[in-house]
């Protein structure tokens, strides 16, 4: 695999996937294959969001590779805050660095950072958009615990502005896989990711539903998210639907034995803590697969000096 830059799962061949899935899979059977392979290399790390999980796995991934990590810090201690356009700070942090990993609340801000930057940009969330370096991890939990192949998962909850979901559904529509789309109306799959689910994925195999009930039974994997509050243009908007999709014990009652739940995490109300303590939960290791999938996606990145994958 050798791209320039990853911003959308679009991009990804099944072959990209299964390659970096692959490494992440190596890397993880034995860390200290690639303990010290980028010393002196350095990750930029420049984030508009809030993150825990990205930002740390993405900063332990590239010290475990034997590199280092540059932090523009937060926005209001950063230039920005003095009117600084992103495509000057991705511009003047490339010179710090031999990658980038941007997140930013304005969907497309990726792909236009991407334009002014020749090391490598990943794209770490770009508001309601794509993010593909969680989908990969995604792909790995899947793959670890249900195969990727004659698949039948239900993603539930926040459709609409879950850019988890959407980088999700284009990277499994190159596998065998049945996707099952459970929100209220207000927050389905946006129309045009449908419409290319069924244009330009000759395999995608796409239902939505309102209801989790009728198709909990043959689901091998439910794969939850959060409600976007942080999104809605209107308060009002979100508390009519706040709370209304969540699981408990009781809901996985009427679920196969073998079913795999997860979660891109933070979770508010929509998973009961009970739930951590079932054969089901999956989102602390998908949480934490983060790393072997980050390690192995810069590895290929970066490959020697930054330059050509070696393998």
């Amino acid at each position: 695999m050798r791209h320039d830059h990853v911003i959308t799962s679009k991009q990804l061949s099944r072959s990209d996937i299964e390659t970096v899935l692959d490494r992440a899979a190596e890397i993880r059977d034995d860390p200290t294959a690639v303990a010290d392979r980028h010393a002196g290399a350095l990750l930029g790390l420049l984030f508009f969001e809030p993150s825990t999980r990205t930002k740390m796995s993405f900063e332990t991934a590239m010290k475990r590779l034997g590199g280092d990590v540059v932090d523009m810090g937060s926005v209001e201690s950063s230039s920005v805050k003095k009117g600084e356009t992103l495509a000057d700070t991705v511009r003047v942090i490339e010179g710090y660095a031999d990658a980038l990993v941007l997140r930013h609340p304005k969907q497309g801000a990726a792909t236009m950072a991407s334009e002014f930057v020749d090391v490598p940009l990943l794209n770490a969330g770009d508001g309601a958009g794509q993010h593909p370096t969680q989908t990969l991890l995604d792909l790995y939990t899947i793959r670890e615990n249900a195969g990727l192949e004659d698949l039948t998962i239900g993603i539930m909850g926040d459709l609409k502005y879950g850019r988890t979901v959407h980088s999700l559904a284009y990277a499994l529509s190159n596998f065998d896989a049945h996707q099952h789309f459970i929100s209220p109306e207000s927050l389905r799959l946006p129309r045009e990711v449908v419409y290319d689910l069924h244009q330009e994925q000759e395999r995608a195999q796409v239902r939505e539903h309102e209801s989790l009930e009728e198709i909990l039974p043959s689901l091998d994997v439910l794969y939850v998210t959060r409600i976007q509050r942080e999104r809605f243009p209107d308060e009002t908007e979100y508390q009519k639907i706040a709370g209304e999709y969540q699981i408990g014990v009781d809901t996985l009652e009427a679920a196969s034995d073998d079913l795999t739940v997860m979660h891109p995490l933070p979770r508010v109300d929509e998973i009961a803590p009970e739930v951590d303590e079932t054969e089901h939960a999956a989102y602390f290791e998908q949480a934490h697969n983060g790393v072997p999938v980050r390690m192995a996606l810069l590895d290929l990145l970066l490959g020697d000096e930054g330059g050509e994958d070696d393998e």
